[in-house]
């Protein structure tokens, strides 16, 4: 067990279940929530209560396209919807960045953007070329003492995905979503544990 995190203290917050089965599977024995998208699941119950160690754990959209699927983020600071600024954790931060290296990933540690919206189309260049790397629905909304985050791309602006799998029932309806939800069944659980694994790693 790594000194930078307490067992007892640290709560793993991840968005679907996909990811929390990842986390649950790395890190049997730790408090892992799956929060829902945009943290929906834990506004319903009233947020994390007195957590005071949270990482956040799963997949990001990417929005350079130097950074491929697959990608290790690990950001130092996270943009808020509001456009406020998370700091993450440095001690946390590192502790990741170091468990990425001795798994063979080098992490990049550029901003990462929380949106309220799937961001497409020329709205990812543009967020790029303000320094994000990667985008995520939920790692930007944490609120506790420390907060450090692992995230994986998955979607590159060279293969976005369709902003209906916000809801997937609907977009597993569409027959134009049946090539995207091949692709998310094969790469979704391979990146969802290599972001479960550093963590797992790094405690």
């Amino acid at each position: 067990m790594s000194d930078t995190f307490d067992r007892d203290d640290l709560t793993i917050v991840t968005a679907t279940a996909l990811e929390a089965k990842a986390a649950r599977r790395a890190l049997p024995g730790f408090r892992v929530v799956e929060g829902g998208i945009s943290l929906a699941q834990l506004r319903a119950v009233g947020g994390l209560g007195s957590a005071t160690t949270i990482v956040s754990c799963g997949l990001a959209g990417g929005l350079h396209a130097r950074h491929p699927s697959g990608t290790v983020l690990v950001p130092r600071v996270v943009r808020r919807p509001d456009g406020t600024t998370l700091r993450c954790d440095a001690e946390m931060t590192d502790a990741l960045a170091e468990a990425a290296r001795r798994l063979g990933y080098e992490p990049v540690h550029d901003p990462l953007l929380t949106s309220v919206t799937i961001v497409r189309g020329p709205e990812r260049g543009a967020w790029a070329a303000s320094g994000f790397s990667g985008v995520d629905m939920e790692t930007g909304l944490l609120e506790a003492p420390r907060i450090a985050a692992v995230r994986v791309i998955l979607d590159t602006p060279a293969r976005e995905l369709n902003a209906d799998w916000l809801r997937p029932v609907r977009a597993l309806s569409d027959p134009r979503n049946w090539p995207e939800a091949i692709w998310l069944a094969r790469e979704a659980p391979r990146y969802a544990r290599r972001a479960a694994e550093v963590v797992a790693a790094a405690c």
